[in-house]
């Protein structure tokens, strides 16, 4: 949602919409010079309607001077009366900084001099923090395939794979081409086994993990080790997978995001929880004490009682590794319990 989803007439909008949406409204009249902030207005700015009289020009000034072109007054009139969609920056009193999305309006009379003009001042401070944390997240993304030939992304149903754009330049494929077709990055002969193999695993929605010999865009062939997981909702409803990609010769440890960590968890089932207590000589009781869980819930977990996406599993695993425990995944899909 911006600003140009709203209506700049204030009187459509109680004050009470205006202080949950954290927006405000504002007009100025040309002919008397009547400024309006609305009491949402105020409040977005950080200031008092008793101690501050309405004011644009106090408006603009408040607006980081890099996001102030275009928004004078006499830029907006020679505009002409369309709406002026903006996102802006705005610095409070405080020293605090927020993100707007506004929305101009010329209002021109019956003789085509404009009358008055209409604003609408929307936070959408989340919204732009989110996208700069998404567009950063990318970035480094594309940094590590670049640097290090390591990679996660997952896999939704509908196999539209959100792999890092610097697996084209690596690799010398189109970026279309290897979301389509990811198995193309494999040496020929060994591709259709490999497709094969993770196809079936995808099918049965288990885990998978192997090795491919891949030719970069250079001529080199380097072997990576890939790693695939099935997620799980809370309903047990499938949601795809999360993988993991990287070259044999370099280290794995703190290479797997949240998602592969969490779908990992997801695939150690009531044998290996037990596995594990017998490999650390522990009772049920003492899982349930280091994990801080109830003994009828370890004993559900044990037991496969639960849904895969339990976030008990997770605590359950958590206290098993802290007393000496790993869960490592095997490249024919099953889970190892060994000593750490």
């Amino acid at each position: 949602m911006n600003a140009n989803n709203l209506n700049p007439d204030y009187d459509a909008f109680p004050h009470r919409v205006e202080s949950h949406a954290q927006f405000g409204t504002w007009s100025v009249r040309f002919a008397t010079n009547d400024q309006i902030w609305s009491p949402g207005l105020f409040q977005l700015l950080g200031l008092s309607a008793v101690t501050v009289r309405p004011s644009y020009t106090l408006f603009l000034s408040m607006i980081h001077p890099d996001d102030r072109q275009g928004l004078d007054l006499d830029a907006l009139v020679q505009g002409g009366a369309g709406p002026v969609p903006r996102i802006v920056r705005l610095v409070l009193p405080d020293g605090r900084v927020r993100s707007l999305s506004l929305r101009i309006e010329v209002h021109i009379g019956i003789d085509g001099r404009p009358i008055a003009v209409r604003g609408v001042a929307l936070d959408v401070s989340d919204r732009e923090k989110l996208a700069r944390l998404r567009a950063l997240e990318r970035q480094q993304r594309e940094a590590l395939y670049l640097a290090k030939r390591v990679a996660t992304y997952s896999v939704p149903p509908d196999r539209i794979i959100d792999f890092p754009r610097a697996m084209s330049e690596v690799h010398g494929l189109e970026y279309e081409e290897i979301c389509f077709d990811p198995f193309m990055m494999v040496l020929a002969e060994e591709r259709e086994r490999f497709r094969d193999y993770s196809r079936q695993a995808e099918s049965r929605r288990v885990h998978f993990q192997g090795t491919t010999r891949e030719r970069l865009a250079d001529g080199e062939i380097w072997q990576f080790r890939i790693v695939g997981v099935p997620l799980f909702g809370p309903d047990g409803a499938y949601l795809g997978a999360a993988g993991l990609k990287h070259a044999l010769h370099l280290p794995e440890t703190g290479q797997a995001d949240d998602r592969l960590r969490h779908a990992l968890e997801q695939a150690v089932c009531g044998h290996h929880l037990r596995a594990a207590r017998a490999l650390l000589d522990w009772s049920m009781t003492a899982l349930a004490e280091a994990s801080g869980l109830s003994l009828s819930t370890v004993r559900r977990l044990e037991e496969d009682g639960a849904p895969q996406s339990d976030r008990s599993r997770g605590r359950a695993i958590e206290a098993l590794r802290a007393g000496g425990v790993r869960f490592i995944s095997m490249d024919d899909g099953t889970i190892a319990v060994a000593p750490s």
